[in-house]
């Protein structure tokens, strides 16, 4: 006599792939008793007030505003021109690292931290608390002192009063 061709694990994966089935049909017939059916356009529809807020009534017509297309403007503000500064400037060396090649100065009469590069030194080399004379120039991080020199300037004698 030959074996049945339908094991007990045949029987029971087919079991179970039917009971899935059955399930998957029952959850569809319940979804589709309990789904609204139709749901209005206008139900959907979400709006901005005046006050940039998302609402479900419509906008009140009354308080409408017209801009003209000549207001728009879509650019950068303009920066006011500032006078010029000084430009040699004297501060003192807050910190400097030789090794990495860049520093801090703290200028004398803002006491603000300028950034100072290796490549600004002009081939001299300086250390902490030396007193320097430098130029400003604003850089992509902020301003960087450029052309630094070792000491400070004395300023020129008066001119004898007559």
């Amino acid at each position: 006599m030959g074996r049945s061709q339908e094991t007990f694990g045949k029987k029971d994966n087919e079991k179970k792939r039917a009971k899935k089935k059955t399930e998957k049909e029952e959850r569809k017939a319940e979804r589709q008793a309990n789904a609204k059916s139709g749901v209005a356009l206008e139900e959907m529809f979400a709006y901005v007030d005046e006050n940039g807020n998302i609402t479900s009534t419509p906008p009140d017509p009354t308080k409408k505003r017209v801009i003209k297309d000549e207001d728009i403007r879509i650019s950068v503000a303009k920066q006011e021109d500032r006078e010029p500064e000084d430009t040699l400037r004297t501060g003192s060396v807050t910190f400097f690292n030789s090794s990495k090649g860049y520093g801090f100065i703290k200028d004398a009469q803002s006491q603000e931290s300028i950034f100072v590069h290796a490549n600004a030194l002009g081939g001299i080399t300086i250390g902490e608390n030396d007193k320097v004379t430098f130029e400003v120039e604003m850089g992509p991080k902020g301003p960087n002192a450029v052309r630094v020199r070792l000491g400070v300037p004395t300023p020129p004698p008066a001119a004898p009063a007559e």
